[in-house]
């Protein structure tokens, strides 16, 4: 095995997926009119950006996908938006992190797979900006430094359960299907890896199964047994 994928919310960082959107909701509400966007319809048009963002099909990046959302809507100059949601990210997107609950065992699972000499991938459903990404980053006690690559919605053109995501990180990587592990707690977004050819591992702490999927197929465990199967894992060749 030459890398490991990881989902971040719910797997990573212990969520519950429909808090934690909807205090992310009621901060972009509730910060919307400082902002110049009003409340409802900024929530609105954030919420169509993710549809659009789920649709791509690769022709263009996430970020574009969104900002095309955006500015028909609200028109004028995308760098401005970006200085005012750089703004929102850095300063109230923190408030968000109530809605988790960070485990130590997250970068322990981390460490233990670097010190095997594993490389890392930090696979988030990229639908969200860096800043975000590295800010519930920082609420899960995971570093940056410790993954060759981390999907955003700057460098990614397709999202979870598009097969097409998983290629694009293999391809960003430089590894075939059976080189990699996706570790997960989505059925549907994070075992699709599985019809790659990629092994798998379901956390069922936060397990979302929202189409009722048999997953006696997937190899499971919670946070603790996830960690234990990477302390038996062998050092990289």
């Amino acid at each position: 095995m030459k890398a490991v994928l990881f989902d971040l919310d719910g797997t990573l960082l212990p969520m519950d997926q429909e808090v934690f959107v909807q205090k992310y909701l009621a901060e972009l509400a509730r910060k919307g009119p400082e902002m110049g966007y009003g409340a409802q319809k900024l929530v609105q048009t954030v919420m169509a950006g993710v549809e659009r963002m789920a649709a791509n099909d690769g022709t263009m990046t996430n970020e574009e996908r969104f900002w095309d959302v955006f500015l028909a809507v609200y028109g004028g100059e995308r760098a401005r938006h970006n200085e005012i949601f750089a703004a929102f990210y850095q300063n109230d997107f923190p408030r968000v992190a109530e809605g988790t609950d960070p485990t130590p065992l997250a970068n322990e699972a981390v460490q233990v797979l670097k010190a095997k000499g594993y490389e890392l991938v930090l696979a988030t459903n990229p639908v969200f900006p860096r800043a975000a990404t590295l800010e519930r980053m920082r609420w899960a006690g995971l570093h940056p430094q410790d993954f060759v690559y981390i999907t955003t919605f700057e460098n990614s053109t397709y999202t979870k359960p598009n097969l097409n995501y998983y290629l694009e990180i293999l391809e960003k990587i430089g590894a075939r299907p059976e080189e990699c592990l996706m570790v997960g707690n989505d059925v549907v977004e994070d075992m699709s890896a599985a019809q790659l050819g990629l092994d798998v591992f379901l956390v069922t702490d936060d397990l979302i199964n929202t189409a009722g999927k048999d997953i006696s197929q997937f190899p499971q465990g919670t946070r603790r047994q996830m960690l234990d199967c990477f302390l038996t894992l062998p050092p990289r060749e």
